[in-house]
């Protein structure tokens, strides 16, 4: 009998005062227990955090295993579009990430690394199967931006023929005519649109509802209608002299900066402290050619609140400063100024304050925000007609467009078909150890290549990306969320050799008793340091960083090593 086999032999667990149950309602299998749901928004937090439910430990591990394609597939699933996301998304997981935790280190560039996978993969199109056949229903969707393109992959997926309307003359919406050709190249965006209308999805462009075509005239076309057609209709501040020539909205600056071609004046101000105002900026930048360190020219973001609330990601705000483009905060646009018809100033408040002050001018950019417009669809309560993204919901970011999307194409599902057709669930698998160290806890967090000021133009990618063991590298750094490790505890013997093991102070705990709420999750625990007082010994994933140190010390077999993934599948049909 080898040493474990004693040593379980010698030492049988103690009697409890009541059943300690496991942190998932099944071993093996798929879950459906609110339980196995809360470990999921609990363990897995960048997952939680992403609006589209990216399987983001998931394709880390593929990056850092070199299967690149593997990586681009999982995030085509989960969020449509992984190379442009990868560029220009407002990364909300690594907000969430637990390597981003006091003492832990930098959050895993998720961003780059969903990049990477794009960068790296195979060069022909990946194009993803449907999930049923035919159903015979017809879709109209109204804007072909990433929301409206988003609904459409998924729907034509379940089996409905889609015809996406679009007034502009190619898809895209804002990828298109907002975001910067330096920041997000044009071949990628044709790239991965085609990767959905290769699947069947029709784009009409040149078209815009209630101008060329009828809004009543797609009713009796399609079987149900999506409005996605983003926020196109300007805010802009009531100010005295709004009229004068030189104002102009960033959306417009920015579509014609990047097609027809525009200019800027020499003292140029932009109001805003978002992405819109931070790509009105650098475009600005541009317009004279490339970007020299000594051009600091007269142009500045202004912004009403303080720069710590501005919603961009640090990225931004540290490419301003590369490119010498300042920053004023806390100051709000009072007035514009002109002499004989001509605008020569915009006179500001200081936020908070009496102060005033006035800044020369003959060039103004307003990134204040846009909203819906709806003219063309108002006093229509048809139930045939849905909202989505920000056409819905007002002006947000990319990802949560496209989670919105997601869930408007899964309430249009339903409503023609009668019932949902896909299911959500938790599928567990015992799987081996993962080869993660404690060292690569102590990796730091790759630096994403740039060009240098003298390359950067209108159309060069400032961005180069990640080359491949770059990738693989922070890949490595992911604690894997996605991986338990448990504790049986009919067969723990109390030895504390996994305590002695442990690489931090609370990743594994003595435990005097647990607490359960009525669907059998662990809602509270009280902890020791007696060894005596000791009930249990528990593994805390939120704290664990998955190193495997437990699980080599544990004499008598007694963890176990299970993968967690959230899963959609369809619905299967019970015989009759």
């Amino acid at each position: 009998m080898d040493l474990s086999g004693q040593l379980a032999k010698l030492f049988k667990p103690a009697e409890r005062p009541h059943p300690l149950e496991a942190e998932l309602s099944i071993r093996e299998g798929i879950g459906t227990a609110q339980k196995d749901f809360d470990w999921i928004e609990r363990n897995i937090p960048c997952q939680k955090a992403c609006p589209a439910g990216t399987d983001i430990p998931a394709y880390l591990t593929a990056i850092a295993e070199d299967r690149f394609d593997d990586a681009y597939r999982i995030n085509l699933r989960d969020n449509i579009f992984p190379g442009i996301l990868g560029r220009v998304c407002s990364r909300p997981c690594e907000s969430a990430c637990r390597h981003g935790y006091d003492g832990l280190g930098d959050s895993v560039a998720i961003c780059a690394s969903k990049r990477s996978a794009s960068d790296q993969k195979q060069t022909d199109p990946i194009l993803i199967d449907p999930l049923f056949p035919s159903t015979g229903k017809t879709i109209g969707i109204i804007g072909s931006g990433v929301a409206g393109l988003a609904a459409a992959r998924n729907l034509i997926r379940l089996g409905h023929a889609i015809t996406i309307y679009e007034k502009h003359s190619e898809p895209g919406g804002m990828l298109n005519q907002g975001i910067p050709e330096f920041r997000l190249p044009r071949a990628l965006i044709h790239q991965e649109i085609e990767q959905i209308t290769a699947l069947g999805v029709e784009i009409v462009c040149n078209t815009e509802i209630g101008k060329n075509i009828p809004l009543q005239r797609l009713f009796e076309k399609h079987d149900a209608l999506i409005a996605a057609a983003g926020t196109l209709k300007p805010n802009l501040p009531d100010l005295p002299n709004a009229h004068l020539s030189g104002i102009r909205h960033g959306l417009d600056f920015l579509l014609e900066a990047h097609t027809t071609g525009t200019t800027v004046g020499e003292n140029v101000i932009i109001i805003g402290g978002g992405y819109t105002a931070m790509d009105c900026a650098r475009t600005a930048r541009r317009l004279g050619g490339t970007i020299a360190e000594s051009n600091n020219g007269k142009l500045t973001i202004y912004y009403r609140r303080k720069k710590e609330n501005i919603r961009v990601i640090p990225d931004e705000l540290d490419e301003l400063e590369h490119e010498c483009i300042p920053l004023e905060c806390d100051a709000t646009p009072l007035e514009y100024l002109e002499t004989n018809g001509t605008l020569t100033g915009i006179r500001f408040q200081r936020t908070g304050s009496d102060e005033t002050f006035v800044i020369p001018t003959d060039t103004v950019l307003l990134a204040t925000g846009q909203t819906p417009d709806t003219h063309w669809q108002e006093a229509i309560t048809d139930p045939r007609l849905f909202l989505a993204g920000d056409y819905a919901t007002g002006a947000t970011d990319l990802i949560s467009a496209i989670g919105h999307a997601k869930k408007i194409a899964d309430e249009v599902d339903t409503f023609l078909m009668g019932k949902p057709r896909t299911e959500i669930g938790i599928q567990v698998e015992s799987t081996n150890p993962i080869n993660r160290t404690e060292a690569m806890d102590m990796l730091p967090r790759q630096p994403m290549p740039t060009l240098d000021l003298q390359e950067r133009n209108l159309t060069a990618e400032v961005e180069t990306g990640y080359l491949a063991p770059a990738a693989k590298t922070e890949a490595e750094r992911c604690y894997r969320c996605n991986y338990k490790f448990e504790i049986e505890q009919d067969k723990c013997i109390k030895c504390d050799w996994c305590l002695k093991a442990k690489p931090h102070e609370n990743c594994i705990l003595m435990l005097k008793d647990i607490s359960y709420d009525e669907e059998g999750k662990a809602v509270k625990w009280e902890t020791t340091d007696r060894v005596r007082e000791m009930n249990l010994i528990w593994i805390d994933s939120d704290a664990c960083t998955r190193c495997g140190a437990c699980v080599n010390a544990c004499p008598v077999d007694a963890i176990s090593l299970q993968k967690i993934t959230l899963t959609e599948k369809p619905i299967m049909e019970k015989p009759a």
